[in-house]
């Protein structure tokens, strides 16, 4: 069909950190090229922000090169981290404080800042707008426009007003747009739908090892001003995860922000092994450890999310360009797992895409060609140089544990500044991990209190999370059978629990079978199902625009 379009120099998937960084340093860059250049960004969420999640301690060093007068024009970095805890949590109710000498350098911040990275991307959007560049929130890319010639240019974006069927309602249907492009970026964040298509359409993945993920699950709690004191970050590792028969990790945070509240979250590695797991049930029963415990008690949760991370590094990083276009951010993995940050490093790989697309179009480029340009200024970058530097932390982690993982981290890191003369792999893809239901202990969890731990539909509905019913279902099964037929007898249908929201029911008929329920309505767009299904049967696209959580501050 004929569809309307409007053509840009580049057009930006995603208003995130890696996507507005982008933005706003191509036409800061053009700018003093004397060039004009017309950027585009699209966002699926109802406004900028509202799928944004993240911890989040932000390290400032990308910001402070992308606007280094930042303070002057109001970006929201409020609260300096003050001190650091770190705890071992050796049971339900027993935990011990590591000595700071005693912990990788990377888990220290000093200089670093506990944000809202919600809040912080409605800054870089204005900061966007205020250079010049065209940010349109509540439009989700649907696919990306290739030519006959494999040339990326540009982007669809979906049909509004669909039914279920797919059929065009009346009074409401309007197409989608094609936004064209001679540089389109994907900044979709972890585990972009079309990032994934173009990963495999261009064997992008071909030399990289297995990417791996993590689920984080956050909650904003207003406590008891006696308990809160601003700028403390504390993590912790070990239970609840090491005992549950689960043979991978994950950790917890707990940073107090401003206005008494703090932000809480456990991030489980995706590649456990325990099909009974449930990332959420471990974070509502992590709440009820005294150190967690000790400053929720008294307190108010007040918002909830959550969102898959990209944690494999350096060593998964796929190819970053195709003809036509590049990945940046999460969408290409730059998370530096050793921080447990990917905030700068996403703006680093925006910033440096940015940087160019610019001399691309200085030099009288059309567009179409590969911007071999990007992963050379990425090698010769601190970002390189950060990701090498913590390229084997996730791989300890999962080959030895937390104790002796963490033991190898605190030599590669403390001794040998991350460039321990080895590299460790990791090359089994996360849902590939996963045991046979019969072969793992199942797992007892807790019933909620509504105190402290709560259940998962009074969660999603403080997520603010909402889509129109009426619409083709966004959680696409290969094939309708699996399910119930392979699923459930082999691991007990995990999509039950590794889904964060309830959107995934195993239903008894009355006749006494079995059903499969999507219940879409729910999702919070974490792509955890697209991530982790043993069977890799669910495929995640983008809804409807403005679909989705709606986080205030997250």
């Amino acid at each position: 069909m004929e569809r309307e379009f409007m053509e840009f120099d580049v057009v930006i998937v995603g208003a995130g950190p890696s996507g507005l960084a982008a933005a706003c340093r191509i036409k800061q860059q053009a700018a003093e090229a004397g060039q004009e250049v017309s950027v585009c960004v699209v966002e699926k969420g109802s406004e900028v922000g509202a799928h944004i999640l993240s911890g989040a301690v932000f390290e400032p060093r990308a910001l402070n090169e992308l606007f280094p007068d930042w303070k002057e024009l109001g970006a929201p970095l409020n609260v300096p981290v003050t001190r650091d805890d770190i705890y071992m949590l050796t049971g339900e109710d027993k935990s011990v404080k590591l000595p700071g000498m005693l912990v990788p350098k990377t888990m220290h911040n000093e200089g670093n800042y506990i944000i809202s990275l919600g809040n912080l991307c409605r800054w870089m959007a204005e900061q966007a707008e205020n250079l010049g560049v065209e940010v349109y929130p509540g439009f989700a890319a649907q696919e990306a426009l290739i030519d006959e010639n494999g040339v990326v240019r540009g982007i669809l974006t979906g049909d509004l007003g669909v039914d279920r069927e797919g059929n065009p309602k009346e009074g409401f249907y309007t197409p989608g747009m094609e936004l064209r492009a001679k540089y389109t970026l994907f900044a979709e964040g972890c585990r972009g739908h079309i990032g994934k298509q173009l990963i495999k359409r261009y064997d992008l993945n071909s030399e990289a090892d297995a990417q791996h993920y993590g689920i984080g699950i956050k909650e904003i709690w207003d406590i008891d001003p006696v308990k809160h004191e601003e700028g403390l970050v504390v993590h912790t590792a070990g239970w609840p995860l090491e005992v549950t028969g689960n043979e991978n990790t994950g950790g917890s945070f707990l940073y107090h922000t401003e206005n008494n509240q703090v932000l809480v979250g456990l991030i489980v590695d995706l590649s456990y092994a325990n099909p009974h797991l449930s990332p959420f049930d471990e974070f509502q029963r992590l709440k009820h450890h005294p150190v967690v415990k000790q400053y929720l008690e008294g307190g108010k949760r007040v918002s909830y999310g959550a969102r898959a991370i990209c944690k494999g590094g350096l060593n998964s990083l796929p190819k970053m360009v195709f003809p036509g276009g590049a990945l940046i951010g999460c969408d290409l993995g730059t998370l530096n797992f050793a921080k447990i940050k990917g905030n700068h490093t996403a703006m680093k790989s925006g910033m440096l895409a940015a940087d160019a697309i610019v001399e691309a179009l200085k030099a009288g480029g059309e567009g179409g060609d590969e911007l071999t340009a990007y992963p050379e200024k990425f090698k010769s970058s601190w970002l390189y140089e950060e990701l090498f530097g913590s390229r084997n932390f996730g791989p300890a982690i999962h080959k030895f544990g937390a104790l002796m993982g963490g033991a190898f981290n605190f030599v590669d890191q403390n001794i040998f500044g991350g460039k321990i003369p080895m590299t460790l792999r990791d090359k089994t893809p996360d849902y590939a991990c996963m045991k046979k239901a019969s072969e793992a202990p199942k797992i007892n969890y807790p019933k909620p209190d509504g105190v402290l731990s709560f259940d998962k539909l009074s969660s999603v509905f403080i997520s603010n999370t909402n889509h129109e019913e009426d619409q083709p279902v966004h959680l696409t099964l290969k094939d309708p059978s699996i399910p119930i037929g392979t699923n459930l007898p082999l691991y007990d249908e995990p999509a039950q629990r590794y889904c964060p929201a309830g959107v995934y029911e195993v239903v008894t008929q009355d006749d006494g079978e079995k059903r499969f329920q999507i219940n879409a309505q729910n999702c919070v767009h974490c792509k955890t199902c697209d991530i982790k299904d043993p069977s890799q049967n669910i495929n995640w696209v983008a809804p409807e625009g403005t679909g989705g959580p709606n986080y205030p501050n997250m």
